[in-house]
């Protein structure tokens, strides 16, 4: 019983990872071809649809990880626990981005959106082949290991500095039009304001930022020592 569940896991993992990496390659290809043939002005219309698609997904990555940890006969407050703490965090910031009203921002063909853009979908197409092979056929090329614990170096600064950009550059019209605010009184008996939670977003930024990078740094350091060794 337990080979059957292990062999409908990895079926499952299997589809689920080389569906949101064609997702993302998707969005790779989309924002190069954009960028080449009308600017970077054309890149966010180009690329919403799919994007949503594709970052959307990690909600249910986030949903499969955590039951499958806990399933796990091992130690869940540790490293592991540390790990998903760490992929809610990132999701968070990626969807606040995702699904902010850009159309209704300058961000929308601000040049930080090519870089942002850029920076996710090479990432996340270089993970998801990487866990689409080790699910598939256990394993994964020493070149695609390398790939997956090293571009970050680059990619993760770009990527976190056009997002933090971004969300600043969108503070002023957030605050003029209060987008997304409840104001009371209302039948829900409850307010919310958009631009006191970006604003909250980007303080989390300023600690959660490097954290992440170390964290990330350590993994790879693991990783790449444990190939090494194998």
């Amino acid at each position: 019983m337990a080979g059957v569940g292990s062999a409908v896991r990895r079926l499952y993992l299997s589809i689920y990872n080389w569906v949101v990496f064609f997702g993302w390659a998707q969005v790779l290809y989309y924002a190069v071809l954009a960028l080449w043939e009308s600017g970077h002005e054309a890149v966010y219309a180009a690329v919403e649809r799919p994007l949503q698609f594709a970052q959307t997904a990690a909600i249910m990555e986030d949903y499969c990880c955590e039951i499958w940890v806990r399933m796990q006969a091992k130690v869940f407050w540790g490293s592991r626990q540390k790990e998903l703490q760490i992929n809610k965090i990132d999701i968070f910031s990626v969807l606040l981005l995702n699904f902010s009203p850009h159309e209704d921002f300058e961000t929308r063909s601000h040049i930080l959106v090519t870089t942002l853009v850029i920076s996710w979908s090479i990432t996340e197409t270089i993970r998801y082949s990487f866990f689409g092979m080790k699910e598939a056929l256990g394993f994964a090329p020493s070149w695609l290991l390398w790939l997956r614990y090293s571009t970050f170096m680059l990619l993760y600064p770009t990527g976190i500095s056009s997002e933090v950009g971004l969300i600043y550059i969108a503070l002023p019209y957030i605050k003029a039009s209060e987008k997304y605010c409840f104001r009371m009184p209302n039948k829900w008996n409850f307010s919310y304001d958009y631009y006191y939670s970006s604003l909250l977003a980007l303080i989390i930024y300023i600690p959660g930022s490097p954290h992440m990078y170390k964290y990330m740094l350590s993994q790879r350091k693991k990783a790449l020592s444990k190939a090494k060794t194998a």
